[in-house]
């Protein structure tokens, strides 16, 4: 897997689309009894890079390691597998991951409370991503 580093975050942020994307998988992992690693399995499209050229649809892989803090809940009424909106941000030496976000002000930066305030978010020391090609079944 690729790790992304803070300054990487916008770059990887325009190259795909994760609003429209749809979430296949949410895996909790405790590779210790003080770690713990949260991974979001999506299909999502890429970028539009051309004019007139329709957009590829990829399998994404999203690895938060040093997990601090996430919650995965599921309320009546809410889309449960489409993305509305995502973010990801780099905050206080830890990357924010959420797939249902809350719009911002124009010119607001998102802050840990706006990420808690999500049914579904992450927290965690690192972040890698990976795309999955089709066919090939994720380990």
């Amino acid at each position: 897997m690729t790790p992304i580093r803070p300054q990487d975050l916008t770059t990887f942020l325009r190259r795909y689309r994760l609003p429209g994307g749809r979430v296949r998988a949410v895996r909790v992992r405790y590779p210790s009894a003080q770690n713990a690693t949260v991974e979001f399995r999506l299909v999502v499209r890429e970028a539009i890079t051309e004019l007139g050229k329709e957009p590829r649809t990829v399998q994404l892989r999203l690895r938060l390691t040093g997990v601090d803090e996430f919650r995965v809940q599921m309320r009546p009424g809410q889309a449960r597998v489409k993305i509305n909106d995502a973010r990801i941000s780099h905050i206080n030496g830890l990357f924010w991951l959420n797939l249902d976000a809350f719009g911002l002000d124009p010119g607001e930066q998102p802050k840990p409370h706006d990420f808690r305030a999500s049914e579904t978010y992450a927290a965690g020391r690192e972040l890698e991503w990976e795309e999955i090609a089709p066919g090939e079944r994720p380990a």
